[in-house]
């Protein structure tokens, strides 16, 4: 496979490269927690449809006034700089891009898991918990990896959290529930009552649906069931899982931007006057050529003091063994060179990249952080599931490519 370096640096074309202060795809950005973050997004929906107490930061009830209906569409992958890439097959999406387009930041760490429940709380990740793809649970070696989190179980030798418990906040959608908006959340029908739906989208009435067309489908009739006032969260993976698979800007990722497409003209296409559709994303994603991969599985002096792994290929976690994270923050310095960002917990979370992460949720973070630079991963051979190894995109660090994403806003 000769995808790499497709990715990272797409052509000028529907949006300008280098918001929040980047120069570059591979420059550092910071997550904008509080006015331009994804985590800012729902609130603001909220304060759209009039629920009391609602903040507004990302200042959406002006440009919206009037509007009862609110659809909210999460495009897994779909950084700001994929978003050109993409417009070259997407023609309804380059015309959005054009005319909406605005930039936002993930949270931190740039991942699935984290971003929707950043997005379905209106919180930074050290508020809501959900602080990796993988992470640790304390006072154990155990790793949850939170797209296969189990939902609550009655048995007591379950291994997996409690989903309300691990993440304790609120959702947005509960919020606007029990405000009078009908709520209502559209994704595959493998997700429903999942650990990961159940702590990003309690409060929503959940629909299944399989594909592009069966998610219009479901999104347009939810919104337009009742009188409104109605909030509609939808979600769309296949860009993300074929920027996986063959890479940003592979023949698969064309197609997966193409059905992006007849998504968007259908949603658009369907809107009732007095409604509202928001598209954003949860992270970008870079391609990674064979030559920027280590191994810690496969390297004696990443391995040495450390318990337990968790985090993924481009952010890792590493919870070491009792006296060594002196000698673990040394050794990976040493290796990994310009490569990466070797901190230790408390610089991590103090740098701010998690929000403010309170006492119950800190041991979740590894004692090291590793953060990858440019297009490198560190794998994990024996750790990680078999697949990882072998994907093309990869995300989860703090480069603009991964940190930044997009919002289109679309009145009926």
């Amino acid at each position: 496979m000769t995808v790499p370096p497709a990715g990272p640096v797409p052509p000028a074309g529907a949006v300008p490269l280098g918001p929040f202060g980047a120069t570059g795809p591979f420059d550092l950005v910071r997550p904008e927690y509080g006015g331009d973050s994804l985590a800012d997004l729902l609130p603001s929906a909220l304060a759209v449809l009039g629920v009391p107490g609602a903040a507004d930061p990302l200042g959406l009830v002006g440009p919206l006034s009037g509007v009862r209906r609110v659809a909210v569409l999460l495009v897994d992958g779909l950084g700001w700089y994929q978003v050109p890439t993409a417009a070259r097959y997407a023609p309804v999406l380059a015309d959005l891009a054009a005319r909406t387009a605005r930039p936002l930041t993930s949270g931190f760490p740039s991942t699935t898991p984290t971003s929707v429940v950043s997005l379905g709380t209106g919180a930074a990740p050290g508020a809501h918990g959900v602080l990796g793809f993988r992470v640790n649970v304390p006072g154990t070696d155990r790793v949850l990896t939170h797209i296969n989190w189990s939902g609550p179980t009655a048995d007591p030798r379950s291994p997996d959290p409690e989903p309300r418990r691990w993440q304790p906040l609120p959702t947005q959608l509960e919020l606007a529930r029990a405000a009078g908006v009908t709520v209502t959340v559209v994704s595959r029908p493998e997700y429903a009552g999942s650990g990961l739906t159940l702590a990003a989208n309690s409060g929503g009435d959940y629909r299944g649906a399989a594909g592009v067309d069966a998610l219009a489908t479901e999104m347009l009739a939810a919104l337009t069931a009742g009188p409104g006032p109605a909030l509609v969260s939808g979600y769309h993976p296949d860009l993300d899982q074929r920027g996986h698979l063959t890479g940003v800007d592979s023949a698969g990722w064309r197609d997966a931007a193409r059905d992006l497409d007849r998504l968007l003209d259908r949603l658009v296409a369907g809107l009732p006057a007095d409604a509202a559709l928001l598209v954003t994303a949860d992270h970008g994603q870079l391609n990674v050529p064979p030559d920027r991969r280590f191994d810690l599985d496969l390297d004696p002096r990443l391995r040495a003091g450390v318990r337990v792994v968790a985090g993924e290929p481009r952010v890792r976690y590493l919870h070491t063994e009792p006296g060594a994270v002196d000698d673990v923050l040394a050794a990976w310095t040493e290796v990994l060179g310009p490569a990466a960002w070797v901190a230790s917990r408390a610089e991590a979370v103090g740098a701010g990249w998690f929000g403010p992460v309170p006492e119950a949720h800190l041991s979740r973070i590894g004692d090291v952080v590793v953060c990858c630079r440019e297009s490198y991963v560190v794998l994990a051979s024996r750790t990680d599931a078999p697949l990882e190894a072998k994907l093309v995109g990869y995300h989860g660090s703090w480069t603009a490519t991964e940190m930044t994403i997009p919002l289109l806003v679309v009145r009926g």
